[in-house]
């Protein structure tokens, strides 16, 4: 098993200690992966994403899609109708893939065209994670927002 000692990056960071169990979990799923079906992740911009898995032979009915405590897994099970083959090269046997989505990663939809499963994603952050920009205040201005803060600090003071 793989282990990362962490420990230089929380010197100067707060509230990412889970990141160890998130690679953790990661290097888990790797392990008990295969390579079937064969994907691709694209990146289509700075917050959006598409994930395309190979899925030829199956179709909506044979495919689901779940997303649970930021875990994206896609599933794909198929009825072998007792067909007889001279030959079979395409892989249609039962598969299970899982992404890891991070913070604020939604599904915004799905769709499936020519054998390929396309997972579109977007990552939707709250305003108040935004970047803004803080005005710095002079004269007057500076001085009415700092009678402001002290009138609200002993509001909250004297309650």
């Amino acid at each position: 098993m793989n282990t990362f000692d962490l420990t230089p990056f929380y010197r100067h960071s707060i509230g990412f200690d889970h990141l160890e169990n998130i690679f953790d979990s990661m290097i888990k799923m790797n392990d008990v992966t295969d390579n079937y079906p064969p994907y691709n992740i694209h990146s289509n911009g700075k917050d959006n994403y598409t994930i395309e898995l190979a899925v030829a032979g199956f179709d909506e009915k044979n495919l689901s899609i779940s997303l649970e405590n930021g875990i994206l897994t896609i599933t794909g099970n198929k009825d072998d109708e007792n067909s007889q083959y001279v030959h079979r090269g395409i892989a249609n046997r039962p598969f299970r893939r899982t992404f890891r989505l991070a913070e604020y990663v939604e599904v915004t939809g799905a769709g499936i065209q020519n054998g390929i499963l396309q997972v579109h994603l977007e990552r939707k952050l709250p305003e108040e994670l935004k970047p803004k920009s803080i005005e710095i205040k002079t004269g007057s201005a500076f001085k009415r927002f700092l009678d402001n803060a002290s009138k609200t600090i002993e509001g909250q003071i004297s309650s």
